[in-house]
């Protein structure tokens, strides 16, 4: 009897690829609460208080699930306050993937990010990136530095299609490097996937070629590796070469070419807390454990319970996984399908971890100063209790000096929580957004009524014009 071929995923249906073993109850409510709930919080969504809200894809930072194996590993956590065996196995689930010299533990992203830039930011220098996400840029300029980004010009277009629309602009980072002077850059950074571009990849193409152009001026590449994982799967999906060859493997190399990353582990390493700063500089590792003794705790646990560090390390090894990576990014397409159905625009192809609308395409009666990206998403969690984020001009127009800016777009973030809800709660966001649409001739613009001079987007009082 000939066997047949084996074949993975075969079906149309692409099934989550575990099992749920502990469920979380859902408060429903009316819109007439909502209204209620909304309003107290003066209309920003970050005020809400999270058991008011359905479907919640304010972020994918932090909010996944972990597994039995995370949960039976935080068991074997060791609290000492230094020299930890939580810790080693922590290090060494991190330099298995990413083999830098130093590894330093701290409580999420936007510590490693504070330390880094403390130390080599500074009035006159220049971070460029290919998108800074808002707390890289808040910590780059809190120094007085300038955080400049210099995505691909396809990647500015929502609508494009494009396998990478994350790439760095080669020709504009030298024309930079040329114009600034290698002195007054500290570091070029990749942030994969690029958040705020809409979660796209970016080719390892492009990294190995951002790589050689800092290698040309003497310039560290560090990589905001957040979504690595991620953007390793769409690599071995799209890009020509490595349709072979393991995540892992992907993973491995990606990091070859960097001489350090900032890591909130919040997001793929599957966790709700931690983060990390890596580098191979000594001068820089020996500053950064200085700064996290005094601002996050002892360098073998960074602001952590080992316990925290053991989960992280299952987590690493969980990531890799390809029948999770192909659920991952396969869910999240089917949400950008069918939002492309019902005739609403999406930044384009979907991304890794959310799917963005374009509210401006979609709400082009509303000016981008008058928040367009912030309008939409009051209405989702008036309409159904979706809370989603804007990133826009809300996130990203409050400049320095204290004027405003229009963003280069205005989105709506959808961001999946990892492991966390099923097809039928896609379906209703779904059908949410379906509805509304046919109504987004009804949304009116917003105003701020108070801000704060920094990350405005989490606190500021929003009303109605």
């Amino acid at each position: 009897m000939k066997l047949l071929p084996e074949k993975r995923n075969y079906m149309r249906t692409i099934i989550e690829p575990f099992k749920i073993k502990s469920v979380e109850p859902i408060k429903m409510t009316t819109r007439a609460e909502r209204e209620h709930y909304i309003k107290q919080a003066d209309y920003n969504l970050f005020k809400l208080d999270s058991e008011h809200v359905i479907i919640d894809l304010l972020t994918d930072s932090g909010t996944s699930s972990m597994s039995a194996k995370q949960w039976a590993a935080i068991m074997q956590g060791d609290e000492s306050y230094a020299g930890s065996p939580s810790y080693y196995r922590f290090k060494n689930a991190v330099y298995n993937l990413m083999p830098f010299e130093h590894i330093i533990p701290t409580h999420q992203g936007r510590a490693a990010e504070k330390i880094l830039f403390s130390i080599i930011g500074g009035k006159g220098k220049f971070i460029p990136n290919n998108t800074h996400f808002d707390t890289t840029r808040a910590n780059i300029e809190f120094t007085g530095a300038v955080g400049v980004d210099l995505v691909i010009e396809e990647g500015k277009n929502p609508a494009l299609e494009h396998p990478f629309k994350g790439n760095m602009d080669l020709v504009k980072l030298e024309q930079f490097i040329e114009e600034k002077g290698v002195a007054n850059i500290p570091v070029v950074m990749l942030t994969i996937t690029n958040n705020s571009g809409g979660g796209q990849p970016v080719s390892m193409a492009n990294i190995r070629a951002t790589k050689e152009i800092c290698k040309k001026y003497n310039i560290p590449l560090f990589i905001d590796a957040c979504r690595f994982a991620e953007n390793a799967y769409f690599i071995k999906i799209r890009e020509a070469g490595y349709e072979n060859i393991s995540v892992e493997n992907i993973v491995k190399e990606i990091f070859s070419y960097a001489d350090g990353c900032t890591m909130s582990a919040k997001k793929d390493a599957l966790v709700n807390i931690g983060g990390w700063l890596a580098m191979n500089n000594d001068e820089w590792a020996q500053q950064a454990r200085n700064l996290l003794i005094l601002t996050e705790g002892f360098p073998t646990y960074g602001g952590l319970a080992g316990r925290d560090l053991e989960a992280m390390a299952v987590g690493l090894e969980e990531v890799v996984s390809e029948d999770y990576l192909n659920y991952r990014i396969t869910s999240t397409q089917y949400l950008g399908n069918h939002l492309l159905k019902a005739g609403i625009p999406i930044v384009r192809p979907a991304g890794g971890h959310a799917i963005y609308i374009d509210a401006r395409a979609m709400l082009p009666h509303i000016t981008p100063k008058h928040y367009p990206g912030q309008s939409l998403a009051v209405e989702m969690y008036l309409n159904s209790g979706i809370r989603a984020c804007e990133i826009g001009t809300v996130m990203f127009g409050l400049q320095p000096d204290g004027s405003e800016k229009e963003a280069a777009m205005d989105l709506v973030r959808l961001a999946i929580p990892r492991r966390v809800y099923t097809q039928s709660h896609i379906d209703y966001v779904i059908e949410s957004l379906t509805e509304i649409n046919q109504n987004k001739q009804e949304l009116k613009g917003m105003k701020i009524t108070w801000q704060p001079p920094q990350l405005r987007h989490f606190t500021a009082k929003f009303d109605y014009l």
